[in-house]
């Protein structure tokens, strides 16, 4: 006999952490896993929302506080910040920073090289330099 259930589609890699940190930024305030795992229709785990908010707190994208026996969570990064850090992880496995980086720039359009000329070209913004995080992701 074959079962005919089907399994729930497996997400992408990322995919939980921006539908937690989503769900953080639509709080008015500090909430609690449990919140968070109800906003986003109780379908996964109260472990899976613990493990994927104490991931984005080991990267930098939330925070927690003391809630009684609990934490509450707040969010400190948007997606763009999530992105950028997978971004910088995948750098920093790699042996050559230099030849990724040029082939990354390499590999760019004229729109994504003219917006990033114009990025690195302000003088000032540390939002675009390494020292925003140390250099570390």
């Amino acid at each position: 006999m074959t079962d005919h259930r089907q399994r729930p589609r497996r997400r992408g890699q990322g995919e939980l952490e921006v539908l937690v940190l989503s769900a953080l930024r639509e709080a008015d305030g500090p909430v609690t896993a449990g919140w968070v795992q109800e906003r986003l229709g109780g379908d996964l785990a109260y472990t899976t929302v613990i493990t994927i908010l104490t991931r984005l707190l080991a990267k930098g994208a939330v925070t927690r506080e003391r809630a009684g026996r609990s934490f509450a969570w707040l969010p400190v990064a948007d997606q763009a910040g999530l992105a950028a850090h997978r971004m910088r992880r995948v750098l920093d496995k790699e042996g050559d920073r230099q030849a990724v980086l040029a082939s990354f720039v390499t590999g760019l359009g004229p729109d994504d090289e003219r917006l990033l000329r114009e990025l690195l070209g302000r003088p000032g913004d540390d939002s675009c330099s390494a020292s925003d995080d140390g250099g570390e992701a």
